[in-house]
C-alpha cells in the first residue's frame, strides 16, 4: 500500500501566507503518531491567491487544498486521512473531480514551469526523476555540433523572455562566431519590475532547469564559466540556487571534463544590490565586474565584448529554463505552440485588481481577456475592467477595449506597450490612470543611473508635471509638454531604461487623454483617487449626527452637534478622506 505523502508549498508566496507555520503544524501532528504520512515540500504551482497550499497524495490520487493555515490543516487532514472525506469546497486540484478552481489551469501549457510545484526543489534525486541534465548529457554523448544546437534553437522560434524578444538562436550564433580564449554565459535574474515574480518563482521551484540551460548555452558557444546575476532581495531563490549548484558539483555535473568529454563548465551566483538599471545587460556586466552598474554604448555588443571584454551570451531565467525542454522534445514540439513570429509559451505574473493573482504559463497567441477572465477569474468585486499594465515601468497601459489583443511580441508592441518579462498589473474602474503613470514614472526616475541628461533630468520634469496635475495645479499646454518631453527622452537616452521610461505616460495619454483633461481643466479626478481634487460633502438624509467624522477630522472642518446634521467647511477641509473612511452610514459623499 502506497504511503500517504503530504506536501506543503514553500515558495516565497506560500511562506508569506503562513506556509512555514502550516509545515510546523504538520510536523507536530506527525510527532503525535495519530496519523502516519510522509511530509515533504515543494514550491509554488502558480496559485498564489490560494496559499498556503497542501497536497495530499494517497490511494485516492492527488488532492491539493487551498487556504491551509496552521489552524485549518489538522481538521482537513483528519477528515481526509481518517474519515476518507475530500473537502471539495477547499480543494483546488482534485484528480478526476471538479473543483471551483479548475479554470485557473485550463488553457495553461507548462514548459518553463513544468517542474515548479511538482517536486522538492532542494532534492537532487527528484530533479533527476524529472529529466534534469538529460538534455546536456545527450548532446555531449551524441557529440552534437554547436551549429546543430544553434539551428535547433532557431527552428524552435524561442525569443528572449527578458523583454526584448531577440531570437535566442541568433544571439547564441553571434557569441559562438566570435573566437576567444574565454567566453561567458550569464543568466539575468535581476527581475525588478513592480508586480513581476516570474523569475523568482522559477529559481525557487526548478533551479536545475536554469543551470542545465546555461550549461547547454556554454557547450554551444564554447564558454566555460557561467554567472547568475540575482538580486539579493530574493534570498530563497539564491539559497536554492546555491544548493542546486553544490549538488551538481558533488555529482560531477559542474566542473572539469563533464560526462567524460573535454567540456568544462562552472557556475556561481552574483548577488545584485537591487538597482533596476542592472537589468540592462551592459550595466549588469559592469556590476559583475565590481563597477557601478551603468550602461555603456553598443556596439560592441556583449557577444563581441562582454564580461571582462570577452564574448558573452546573456539570457534571462525563463529563457534558460525553456532550453532543456526544447532539446529533449525537439524544436518542432516547441514551435507547435504560439503564433508565426512568437513561438512557444510565456509566463505571466497576474497582480493588481484581479481575483486569481498568481503565475500562469500560456501559449503565445491567447488574448489578454483570456488571461484575465478565464485564468485570472476576472476583476475583484466584479468591478469593471479598465486596463492592464504590461511590461512594467518600461511597458504601457492597454485599455479594456483592446482586451482581445493577442499576446505576442508584435501585437503587444502595436498597442504602445511591450511584452516585457511578463508582469501584468490589472486595473479596475477605481484606478486613476494619471496616478498610475506617476507611480511608474517615479519608479524609473528614482532608478535612473543618471548617466544621460534626458533620462536623469527629463523624467524628473515629467514627474513634476504629473504631480502638479494630480494636485489640481495642471495648466493648459501640460499635455503637449509631456508628449514632447517623452519623445525627447525616448530618442536621446542611452539604454532601455530611459528609452522606455515614458511609455506609461504615452500610453495613458493615448488611451485615457480625457482623464488628463478632466484633471487639468475641470479639476476633477474621474476615478476619485487624487485627493486634492475631491470634494467631500455630507448627505443630510443619511447623517445621524453620531459625531464620529467630526472627532476624526484632523482640521476640525466638520460642524454640527450630536444628533444634528453635520456639514463640512470646504475652506478648512484638507481632502484627507478620513470622514469618508469612518462614516458607517455612507453619509459622506465624494465628488
Amino acid at each position: 500500500m502506497k504511503k500517504t505523502k503530504v506536501i506543503v508549498g514553500l515558495g516565497s508566496c506560500g511562506i508569506a501566507a503562513g506556509a512555514s507555520k502550516t509545515y510546523s503544524a504538520l510536523e507536530e501532528i506527525l510527532a503525535k503518531g495519530e496519523m502516519d504520512f510522509e511530509l515533504a515540500r515543494t514550491s509554488c504551482i502558480g496559485m498564489c491567491y490560494k496559499e498556503p497550499l497542501v497536497e495530499i497524495q494517497d490511494e485516492k490520487g492527488k488532492i491539493i487544498y487551498g487556504d491551509m493555515t496552521a489552524e485549518a490543516v489538522e481538521g482537513i487532514l483528519k477528515s481526509h486521512l481518517l474519515d476518507g472525506k475530500i473537502d471539495l469546497e477547499r480543494a483546488v486540484v482534485a484528480e478526476e473531480q471538479k473543483t471551483p478552481e479548475d479554470s485557473f489551469f485550463e488553457g495553461q501549457v507548462k514548459i518553463a514551469l513544468r517542474n515548479c510545484g511538482y517536486m522538492d526543489p532542494e532534492s537532487f534525486d527528484e530533479a533527476l526523476e524529472r529529466d534534469a541534465y538529460k538534455a546536456i548529457k545527450t548532446l555531449i554523448a551524441e557529440n552534437k555540433s554547436s551549429m546543430d544546437i544553434i539551428q535547433t534553437m532557431i527552428d524552435s522560434g524561442l525569443r528572449g523572455r527578458g523583454g526584448g524578444g531577440f531570437p535566442t538562436g541568433l544571439k547564441w550564433k553571434f557569441a559562438y562566431q566570435n573566437e576567444s580564449d574565454q567566453k561567458y554565459i550569464i543568466c539575468n535574474a535581476d527581475e525588478g519590475d513592480p508586480g513581476a515574480f516570474m523569475d523568482r518563482s522559477l529559481l525557487e521551484g526548478d533551479p536545475h532547469a536554469v543551470l542545465e540551460g546555461m550549461m547547454i548555452g556554454g557547450y554551444t558557444i564554447g564558454a566555460s564559466q557561467g554567472v547568475i546575476y540575482c538580486r539579493a532581495e530574493y534570498p530563497l531563490a539564491i539559497k536554492r540556487l546555491n544548493i542546486a549548484i553544490n549538488q551538481a558539483k558533488a555529482k560531477g555535473l559542474l566542473g572539469e571534463k563533464l560526462f567524460g568529454s573535454d567540456f568544462s563548465f562552472d557556475i556561481y551566483v552574483k548577488e545584485g544590490a537591487g538597482a533596476f538599471v542592472c537589468g540592462e545587460e551592459t550595466a549588469l556586466i559592469a556590476s559583475i565586474e565590481g563597477k557601478r552598474g551603468m550602461p555603456r554604448k553598443r556596439p560592441p555588443f556583449p557577444a563581441v565584448s562582454g564580461l571582462w571584454a570577452k564574448p558573452t551570451n546573456i539570457n534571462n531565467v525563463e529563457t534558460w529554463a525553456n532550453v532543456p525542454w526544447i532539446i529533449n522534445h525537439g524544436a518542432e514540439a516547441y514551435a507547435a505552440y504560439g503564433t508565426e513570429k512568437s513561438k512557444g509559451t510565456k509566463v505571466f505574473a497576474l497582480t493588481g485588481k484581479i481575483k486569481h493573482g498568481g503565475l500562469v504559463e500560456v501559449p503565445m497567441g491567447v488574448t489578454i481577456n483570456d488571461i484575465i477572465f478565464k485564468l485570472g477569474g476576472g476583476i475583484q468585486g466584479d468591478k469593471k475592467f479598465k486596463a492592464v499594465q504590461l511590461g512594467g515601468p518600461s511597458g504601457g497601459c492597454i485599455p479594456a477595449e483592446l482586451g482581445d489583443t493577442i499576446v505576442d511580441y508584435d501585437s503587444v508592441n502595436a498597442t504602445g506597450a511591450i511584452m516585457g518579462s511578463g508582469g501584468m498589473v490589472v486595473m479596475d474602474e477605481s484606478t486613476c490612470m494619471i496616478d498610475l503613470a506617476k507611480f511608474f514614472l517615479n519608479f524609473t526616475q528614482e532608478e535612473s543611473c543618471g548617466k544621460c541628461t534626458f533620462c536623469r533630468v527629463g523624467t524628473k520634469r515629467m514627474l513634476e508635471m504629473l504631480e502638479r496635475i494630480t494636485e489640481g495645479k495642471g495648466e493648459d499646454g501640460d499635455i503637449e509638454k509631456l508628449e514632447n518631453l517623452a519623445h525627447q527622452i525616448k530618442n536621446n537616452s542611452l539604454c532601455g531604461l530611459g528609452q522606455t521610461a515614458p511609455n506609461p505616460v504615452l500610453t495613458t495619454l493615448k488611451y485615457f487623454r480625457h482623464e488628463y483633461e478632466a484633471h487639468i481643466y475641470d479639476k476633477k479626478c474621474p476615478a476619485k483617487v487624487c485627493k486634492p481634487l475631491l470634494t467631500y460633502t455630507i448627505d443630510p438624509e443619511k447623517c445621524t449626527g453620531c459625531t464620529v467624522c467630526a472627532v476624526k477630522c484632523p482640521t476640525n472642518a466638520i460642524d454640527g452637534s450630536r444628533k444634528q446634521i453635520h456639514s463640512i467647511n470646504q475652506e478648512t477641509c484638507i481632502h484627507c478622506g478620513e470622514c469618508y473612511n469612518v462614516c458607517k452610514f455612507e453619509a459622506v459623499m465624494v465628488d
